[in-house]
């Protein structure tokens, strides 16, 4: 991978980004900027929907450390999208107690209701649909969690429907404006 990411140029920051970085590595000692790296990978990700090879080796450059060092952050969190993603992605926690409660069905009914495979992309690129590990509130199973910020409990096929009716209505909204 090391060759892939010096055979980009590193993206551009722009002067918000850069300051949002500065916010982030001001919260560590001096010596230890690198110690912001995911705070850094996830404000790329917020301005840009994915962390892009030529992201990660920005974010090298401006912590100084090397870019096979933010590959291994990057690839290693499952919360850092490395492709790109629809405006909407639902992650479908499908670890044990999810399972126990549906989880696995609540991932088919999603995936059939958007016409997409698992870990695929509607084709006007609103949704993704992912497995997700364990988000921690397995009480609330069938959980999914939402552009990797809005968890929601109780996921039955009903809820998933008007999750999915939701978020088209608020995109739909949105492009009205």
């Amino acid at each position: 991978m090391s060759s892939t990411l010096t055979a980009v140029a590193a993206m551009t920051l722009s002067e918000v980004t850069q300051k949002r970085f500065a916010q982030e590595v001001a919260k560590y000692p001096a010596d230890q900027s690198q110690s912001a790296v995911m705070a850094c990978l996830s404000i790329v990700q917020q301005e840009n929907g994915w962390v892009s090879p030529e992201a990660e080796l920005a974010v090298a450059q401006y912590l100084g450390m090397p870019a096979m060092a933010v590959r291994e952050v990057s690839s290693f969190y499952n919360m850092y999208n490395l492709k790109p993603v629809g405006r909407y992605k639902i992650n479908v926690c499908t670890n044990l107690p999810c399972q126990l409660r549906n989880g696995a069905g609540a991932l088919a009914h999603l995936c059939e209701r958007l016409g997409i495979e698992v870990g695929g992309t509607t084709a006007d690129g609103l949704f993704t649909v992912q497995p997700g590990e364990c988000m921690g509130a397995c009480g609330d199973a069938p959980v999914v969690l939402v552009n990797d910020r809005s968890m929601c409990s109780f996921m039955g096929h009903d809820k998933l429907d008007q999750l999915v009716d939701g978020l088209r209505q608020s995109a739909t909204d949105k492009a009205a404006t």
